[in-house]
């Protein structure tokens, strides 16, 4: 069996989802994980799907067809997953808009040798004022090498600088 991340972007309207997971069962294919989210009138997604080999070109033959629908498909082959060599901590931040936040964060992560398994972020107003809060809500994948006491040190030092409210835990 192959393993296929299948991006998929739309116009958000009802029935895209079952185009999509109606194709994939056509052939013989296998809905294994999936990340959908709808944005500003658009839906997109992120698929792990198993194909069988002999149905493997149909299907991305039968994907491309969606487009039909106003369904975009791009495809990659899955690679297999090395041994787990990081452990999963949720971080949470929250501060002033301004652009630039996210550069900034992910910079200092990436010098630390960490990997953003998920991001789900959003701007929303203030309870008592007109200013927008940024909200960032991740899942880091972060090396077994690193502390968990280096990362959050070198992120506090960030977040003065940024004058956001950042908070790590350990994934239970």
């Amino acid at each position: 069996m192959d393993h296929l991340v299948i991006t998929v972007f739309a116009p958000d309207q009802p029935g895209q989802v079952e185009r999509i997971a109606e194709c994939i069962a056509e052939h013989g294919g296998n809905w294994l994980e999936s990340r959908m989210s709808r944005l500003a009138g658009q839906f997109a997604g992120v698929i792990k799907v198993g194909v069988p080999a002999e149905s493997h070109d149909e299907m991305l033959d039968g994907l491309q067809r969606l487009a039909e629908h106003g369904i975009r498909v791009l495809v990659a082959k899955s690679e297999i997953e090395q041994s787990c060599n990081w452990k999963p901590i949720a971080m949470e931040l929250v501060g002033n808009d301004r652009p630039g936040i996210v550069r900034d964060i992910t910079r200092v992560l990436a010098e630390q040798g960490v990997n953003l398994e998920r991001l789900v972020t959003s701007v929303t107003p203030a309870p008592m004022s007109s200013e927008l809060l940024f909200h960032a809500d991740a899942i880091l994948g972060v090396p077994l090498t690193l502390s968990l006491e280096v990362l959050q040190k070198r992120l506090e030092t960030l977040a003065d600088d940024l004058m956001v409210e950042l908070v790590l835990k350990t994934e239970e």
